[in-house]
Formats: structure tokens, C-alpha cells, sequence
């Protein structure tokens, strides 16, 4: 992907943050805030997928979560940093 139009592709059209987690995750419930808060700053859309519902996910991301996913890419795991988050969402 990337092709021509390099890093100027995400800017366009509306961004999504996808926090993957579980119930009774304590990390997820941080992730959740940090994420829930940026995301409110910079009025992007975001959405939370339980792992335990989704097999495709569960397989791919079962050791890392919380999962964040920009755009459908990852952005980050375990730990979500609000001030890098926001830059990835900005930028």
C-alpha cells in the first residue's frame, strides 16, 4: 500500500481508533480512557471489539491487549500513550 500518495492518504476521509480487548482487563480499561479522551479532543470516531467474540482477532492479537488500531493498523499494544496517539491522529 502507500503507493503514490505516501502519508498524505490518511488524512483523507474520517479516521478510526479500534481499541481490541476483553472484560476485566485492567489495561484495557486504562487504554479505554486514554483512548476514549484523545479521540474526544480530536473528534475522531472510535470503537471497542471484544477479543473473546472475535476468533480472527483473538488469533492475532490474543498476547498483546489491549490493541490499538488506526485506520485499521496498529498502532500500539499493552500501553496506550495519549500524546503519541493524538500525533498519530494529527498527522
Amino acid at each position: 500500500m502507500g503507493g503514490m500518495f505516501g502519508r498524505t492518504k490518511k488524512k483523507a476521509g474520517p479516521r478510526t481508533v479500534t481499541l481490541i480487548g476483553k472484560p476485566g482487563c485492567h489495561l484495557c480499561d486504562d487504554a479505554r480512557e486514554v483512548v476514549r479522551a484523545v479521540c474526544a479532543e480530536t473528534g475522531v470516531v472510535w470503537e471497542e471489539k471484544d477479543i473473546l467474540q472475535d476468533e480472527e482477532l483473538h488469533g492475532a492479537y490474543w498476547e498483546q491487549i489491549p490493541v490499538v488500531l488506526v485506520d485499521g493498523e496498529q498502532h500500539t499494544f499493552w500501553k496506550v500513550d495519549a500524546g503519541r496517539l493524538r500525533r498519530a491522529l494529527e498527522g
